[in-house]
């Protein structure tokens, strides 16, 4: 069910939409086990490539910082 090319697609909105959609129907307990593990499988590449663009967003702003600042008393961005 997690098809790579179909995430890799995906904006990081629409991956974690679909993240909690999948949470949502996992909690509920109404899905039958074999759906459970495929939902749980595309879950898992879901957070994935949301942590990817996560990071990449991060690296970007980093690099806005640096050349703002120029490479001098820059800090890491943070976002937590």
């Amino acid at each position: 069910m997690a098809d790579a090319a179909d995430i890799a697609g995906l904006s990081f909105e629409q991956a974690l939409a679909e993240l909690e959609r999948i949470v949502a129907e996992l909690e509920s307990g109404q899905a039958p086990l074999e759906r459970s593990i495929e939902m749980y499988e595309r879950g898992a590449a879901l957070k994935a490539h949301c942590e990817r663009r996560l990071e990449a967003a991060r690296l970007r702003v980093e690099k806005i910082i640096v050349g703002a600042q120029g490479a001098q008393g820059t800090e890491p961005a943070e976002f937590n």
